[in-house]
């Protein structure tokens, strides 16, 4: 069972992109903490289970990013859950989890389930549209989903996506400041080191996508953001 407290960086790869076989050896060695793999639109559990065989050559641990329960295969180190606390539609809080449970509740193997209260706040962004979230937010609002997540919850993840763009530092501060025992992931338009070193401040965990298929040799040194904070 892998801690994500330890964690620090994560790359996430999405499996209806492209990728080199090269490329990916040098994502799968280049000493980040996981490889997350999941995305919002073109998931087919053909393309999971092709790029999850690829990820599978390399000790790097592998986690799959449920979006879809057709996708779902057993062969990833973790399975991280999203619950949409932010969207106005149920089935993205918890209509679909009632549903995978109820078809392989009995099947599941929950020690490797992580449940993540995400909250998305790119309001162009893939995500926030198929999922209805409501992000014209202001700090307070998703300072509040967070507590949610930990205190009514107990989450192990709380998720800020921004997905395409580069959030606000000052509420990933903020939102951390109102965290003890919920590990705080940020995602959303990391490009460079120094991108990840400004919320690395206050995310105890960033997740590098994008930047992976834009400009991969720069997306590749986000990872030396973890030798800052040990």
């Amino acid at each position: 069972m892998y801690d994500i407290r330890e964690w620090r960086h994560a790359f996430k790869l999405d499996p209806n992109k492209e990728l080199s076989d090269i490329d990916l050896e040098k994502i799968c060695e280049s000493g980040t903490d996981a490889i997350i793999i999941g995305g919002s639109d073109g998931v087919t559990l053909e393309n999971v289970l092709n790029l999850m065989a690829k990820v599978r050559r390399y000790t790097v641990p592998c986690i799959q990013e449920v979006s879809n329960i057709e996708s779902v295969t057993p062969g990833f180190d973790l399975y991280f859950i999203p619950t949409v606390l932010n969207s106005t539609d149920p089935k993205w809080i918890t209509g679909l989890h009632q549903q995978a449970v109820k078809e392989y509740g009995e099947i599941m193997n929950w020690e490797d389930i992580l449940v993540s209260g995400y909250c998305i706040l790119n309001p162009d962004c893939k995500a926030a549209k198929l999922t209805n979230a409501l992000t014209n937010l202001d700090s307070d609002d998703v300072v509040s989903y967070a507590m949610m997540a930990e205190r009514m919850f107990h989450l192990p993840i709380f998720y800020l996506e921004y997905s395409g763009t580069y959030g606000d530092p000052k509420l990933v501060e903020k939102v951390k400041n109102n965290l003890e025992n919920t590990t705080l992931f940020y995602g959303g338009g990391i490009h460079t080191l120094d991108d990840a070193k400004e919320m690395m401040n206050h995310a105890d965990v960033v997740v590098v996508g994008n930047a992976l298929y834009e400009n991969l040799e720069e997306a590749l040194k986000t990872v030396k953001v973890k030798s800052n904070h040990r």
